[in-house]
């Protein structure tokens, strides 16, 4: 899910209102939008399945970005070239929704979100044989779970992103508004770990006069409060792990209650909170409208030089309700299609990919899925968001979303319209959710 991840050129001129959410997410792992330019040879028509030394891959623009120097060094060491085929978001998931389904695919390789999976599994190549235990284990949990379905493995995790807490070192470092917020509170100003922390924090710095709010609520994403909602306790989002509807249970509710709340009780968002996605959002802490911000860690590293908190934002894990930090992870997979007439040469690929991943890094967008290769990277200058991304990876209550075929159907004709109504005052959160059980209910049945 990894949109916003999109990054921006300056926090007052970036285009980015034309990009959906569901694009956003598809960056989740995702990248900037001038880094969505970058040519990967759009289109494409296949691969030249004649030839032993190439691999044709579908990718989307942040699949490039990863990718390119991992294919560098490949073609190196190996002679191979893979030519990395990229397409925009909507466009990828039409291509492969119609490839796999015929008995010929122009392609080798696929970079797949991770909420098409339980869509094209079955028309992906088992790749057992690369998760070892050793792979597991430099794996974070919630991606070995979300890449076996059915029994096997059918993709292996690339890069993966989360939401981090961003705040304004300038605020929270800053000696007169620590002895303030003491004097109200009772305890030290420093980045909020708890939802209360949260809520405190977010009240102190909410200035309306001074065009400067705590934080922002996204009526339009629903990633941010599932993340609440795994934070709250709750065993599953939306889905338990048998499938059964429980978008109605106490989890659910608490973090509902916590999320809209900031908005609808303590007002510390700007208005039109139904309206707020991701790039809203980045663009508003960026100019620096915002104390905090829930948001991916990858955007971190693409705030721009010009913006108003250039130099001036830390980085901390998740925040935590109940059960602790958890996040939702916005993972990529590649995969193998079964019809490929280069399967082993296409799970080489697959292997170097994982043995070099830390490769990914070192690019513009700077996402991987290796805890070792974040371990490499996370004390070094410029890389502070890591440490945090690691924290909220690995935490024990982060899990995936539900490996559903129907889950966009359920985000985008339940959760986002059930969002946008609760963060209006007024709004009965526990009959939001009743009424998102039952359409959601009609949706899977």
């Amino acid at each position: 899910m990894f949109s916003p991840h999109n990054g921006s050129r300056s926090a007052a001129s970036t285009p980015m209102s034309g990009l959906s959410r569901r694009r956003l997410l598809g960056l989740s792992a995702g990248a900037g939008v001038t880094l969505l330019a970058a040519a990967c040879g759009a289109g494409g028509d296949g691969s030249d399945s004649g030839d032993a030394k190439t691999l044709t891959l579908l990718c989307e623009g942040g699949g490039k970005i990863e990718l390119q120097p991992i294919v560098d060094r490949f073609r190196q060491q190996t002679g191979v070239a893979v030519t990395l085929v990229e397409l925009p978001y909507d466009g990828l998931f039409n291509r492969l929704t119609s490839e796999l389904a015929g008995a010929n695919v122009s392609f080798d390789l696929c970079a797949i979100d991770s909420v098409w999976i339980p869509l094209f599994a079955g028309k992906l190549s088992p790749l057992d044989d690369l998760f070892t235990a050793a792979v597991q284990a430099d794996l974070f949990p919630a991606l070995v779970t979300e890449a076996k379905t059915g029994g096997r493995f059918i993709g292996m995790p690339v890069w993966t992103n989360a939401e981090v807490l961003l705040y304004r070192t300038d605020l929270f470092d800053d000696a007169a508004e620590k002895a303030a917020f003491t004097a109200k509170y009772g305890y030290k100003l420093a980045p909020p770990t708890t939802w209360d922390q949260f809520t405190d924090m977010a009240q102190f710095f909410t200035r309306p006069d001074k065009k400067l709010y705590g934080t922002d609520v996204k009526g339009k994403v629903e990633t941010e409060w599932l993340a609440h909602v795994l934070q709250a306790g709750s065993p599953g989002v939306v889905l338990d792990d048998a499938g059964a509807v429980i978008v109605d249970n106490a989890g659910h509710l608490a973090a509902l209650t916590f999320y809209a709340d900031l908005q609808n009780k303590y007002k510390v968002g700007p208005g039109g909170a139904a309206q707020m996605d991701w790039a809203a959002a980045q663009n508003l802490f960026n100019q620096g409208s915002t104390a905090m911000t829930r948001f991916w860690a990858h955007a971190y590293r693409q705030i721009p030089a010009d913006a108003a908190v250039a130099g001036k934002v830390g980085v901390a894990p998740m925040i935590g309700g109940s059960a602790g930090v958890a996040g939702i992870p916005g993972p990529w997979y590649l995969s193998v299609p079964q019809s490929s007439t280069k399967q082993e040469l296409a799970k080489q690929f697959i292997q170097f990919c994982y043995d070099n991943n830390a490769l990914s890094l070192d690019t513009t967008l700077g996402l991987a899925a290796r805890k070792s290769a974040y371990q490499q990277y996370a004390g070094k200058e410029g890389f502070e968001a890591y440490g945090p991304l690691l924290d909220t990876l690995d935490a024990s209550a982060t899990r995936s979303r539900p490996a559903h075929p129907k889950w966009q159907q359920i985000v985008d004709s339940a959760l986002i319209p059930m969002l946008q109504k609760a963060v209006v005052p007024g709004a009965d959160y526990a009959a939001l959710l009743a009424s998102a059980r039952t359409q959601i209910e009609g949706i899977i049945q």
